[in-house]
């Protein structure tokens, strides 16, 4: 039975986006390249990643001669929020002081990190 298809970013999916992010409208030939050498993913790799990232609604692509340029629709920020969204879903039942709580206690923050987040939580607390 094959997987259905998830509107979250896969590790993949998630590398291309960085490139288009970083470079803007890219051919498939220039995202290839774009990534690290370990890596190395053939053309047609590529291609159907960004194909993939079409059918999702991440990416879009124009015409160029015999090129297909790839240009994102979904910025890094909105990913972010989807991703963040996603993971209260999964593991936090949508709470966002489950996962805040989570990263406090397993994460070692140092006294500016945490001068920073006192100072978020006061401002969002305030409406400002």
């Amino acid at each position: 039975m094959a997987r259905s298809k998830s509107p979250n970013l896969t590790e993949a999916e998630l590398r291309l986006m960085q490139i288009l992010w970083a470079t803007g409208p890219a051919t498939v030939t220039e995202v290839a390249r774009a990534l690290p050498r370990r890596l190395s993913l053939a053309y047609n790799t590529v291609l159907t990643t960004l194909r993939i990232l079409e059918q999702k609604g991440y990416v879009t692509h124009q015409k160029r001669g015999r090129a297909h340029i790839f240009v994102p629709l979904v910025d890094r920020g909105t990913a972010q929020r989807s991703a963040v969204r996603h993971l209260l879903s999964r593991f936090f039942d949508g709470s966002p002081g489950l996962l805040v709580v989570n990263l406090l206690a397993d994460e070692k923050l140092d006294a500016r990190e945490l001068k920073r987040l006192k100072r978020l939580i006061a401002e969002e607390g305030s409406g400002a």
